[in-house]
């Protein structure tokens, strides 16, 4: 996922839509002078859907996006605190507004660096003026009430549980996938994540509006949405009407929705109804991300992960066994407090059994607010590293040598680039794996097409469109 939120058309329209959580429509007012904005997003897929909510909060009230923080009245930048790396760089994008911080523009920090550091950030950063956590986002008509008022401190910390999580009003950046947060918050209190502290405990949207919502994206032209949550297979409907198995099943259902994805799941909530739905309905995309983080059973104990190494290979093994082939992808936290080369051992040979389709690998992060920051026996960062570069070798081999298996095979794919070269395009599989291929076809966005895979490489496939 890049940093950098990145602003996409309508497909249908060239317009990037607005997208009310009610049946009653929304109208978007004229922007007003000197109301523009610009939004940086860091992080994860909801990070990014949480900045689609604000932006549709702004449009509402009349304003205007552009593409640089120097033509922008209001700069906001929508932060991730589960890496150290992203953190600094929030306060490395607001360091270059010292010198010029003559009151001439309103600064923002939004999401889990806003939560996790709180009135703090004014401290570090007298020149910013918002502090909110996602969890307020609801509350942004206010806030920015009070900040158009001429308020130069206002903060929106609550992670007050009674308070749905959703906005009134989204706009949609992504012209051909639509993302919608079903569950937010986590319970699991992983020793090294600092998610339970910046966005509170798990709370899920009730089905109905879930379903409502769906059906207004299939209206205006997505055939593809994608279900999100911290845990999000740990969706428990507050109607209790139904399970998330389910849910995936009734929004498959909706007319117009052709492919359904869901991310990013935990492997103790993760049941065999799950694998039964995809296995049954071809809507249901053959991917699963399931985040493994180590392949030693005491460090699994020590990161509080609750399960074994052979309790995750047991759910491994019931995907495989699904009649379709489903691509699996995962997590791996590499330099855990107390890792032995042992522990280290294991998870290389857990990548062996696991035959991973994608890992996305990290080097352990101090983070506050966590256990994990006082525990003994750290890891040197040069071994951090060290350790690092052997799983992602290990991983490219074994990446590459499952897409060349795809060679020959033919797969449908869903359009969502093209290449400044001519007829050359690009798209995702069911089972998300990247397809470049050439067409001398015009207009293939956010077209279904036929690729024949003609070549692989570890991280994409290469193919040609069958006509």
């Amino acid at each position: 996922m890049a940093d950098q939120f990145h602003v996409g058309l309508d497909v249908l329209t060239g317009e990037r839509p607005l997208m009310a959580h009610s049946p009653a429509a929304v109208r978007q007012p004229a922007p007003e002078a000197g109301r523009t904005f610009y939004m940086e997003t860091f992080g994860c897929q909801m990070n990014v859907h949480d900045s689609e909510k604000v932006a549709g909060v702004l449009l509402r009230r009349g304003y205007r996006q552009v593409d640089t923080p120097e033509a922008a009245a209001l700069v906001l930048y929508n932060t991730c605190s589960i890496r150290e790396k992203a953190a600094q760089k929030v306060f490395s994008r607001l360091g270059q507004f010292k010198a010029g911080s003559d009151g001439s523009k309103v600064i923002g920090v939004l999401g889990c660096v806003a939560q996790q550091e709180g009135e703090q950030i004014f401290e570090r950063a007298p020149w910013v003026s918002l502090v909110c956590g996602s969890a307020s986002y609801r509350k942004l008509p206010e806030l920015l009430a009070e900040l158009e008022a001429g308020n130069r401190r206002v903060t929106g910390l609550d992670t007050d549980t009674d308070e749905t999580f959703e906005t009134e009003i989204t706009r949609r950046d992504n012209p051909f996938r639509a993302y919608l947060t079903i569950i937010e918050g986590c319970d699991k209190a992983c020793a090294y994540c600092v998610v339970p502290f910046t966005r509170g405990p798990e709370r899920s949207r009730s089905s109905a509006s879930v379903l409502e919502e769906v059906r207004q994206l299939a209206d205006v032209g997505y055939s593809e949405v994608q279900l999100l949550g911290q845990t999000v297979n740990s969706y428990r409907d507050p109607s209790r009407r139904i399970s998330f198995a389910e849910l995936l099943v009734a929004v498959s259902e909706v007319p117009g929705i052709r492919r359904v994805r869901f991310t990013t799941s935990h492997p103790r909530d993760f049941h065999r109804d799950i694998v039964e739905a995809i296995d049954s309905i071809p809507a249901l995309c053959d991917h699963v991300h399931l985040p493994v983080q180590s392949g030693s059973t005491r460090i699994l104990r020590a990161m509080q992960r609750t399960y074994t190494r052979e309790e995750y290979l047991e759910k491994l093994a019931m995907i495989r066994a699904a009649r379709r082939p489903i691509s699996v992808t995962t997590d791996i936290i590499v330099g855990f407090p107390g890792e032995t080369d042992q522990d280290f051992a294991d998870t290389l040979s857990l990548l062996d059994l696991a035959q991973y389709d994608g890992v996305f690998s990290f080097k352990y992060s101090p983070r506050p607010n966590t256990p994990a920051i006082s525990m003994a026996d750290p890891i040197p960062e040069e071994e951090k590293g060290r350790r690092l570069a052997v799983l992602q070798e290990r991983q490219r081999r074994i990446q590459t040598a499952r897409n060349e298996a795809l060679v020959g095979q033919t797969f449908e794919v869903l359009v969502d680039g093209q290449s400044r070269k001519e007829n050359q395009w690009a798209g995702r599989t069911s089972s998300n794996r990247v397809l470049n291929f050439s067409s001398p076809q015009e207009n293939l966005l956010g077209h279904y097409v036929q690729v024949k895979v003609a070549r692989a490489g570890p991280n994409s496939l290469v193919g040609e469109r069958v006509i």
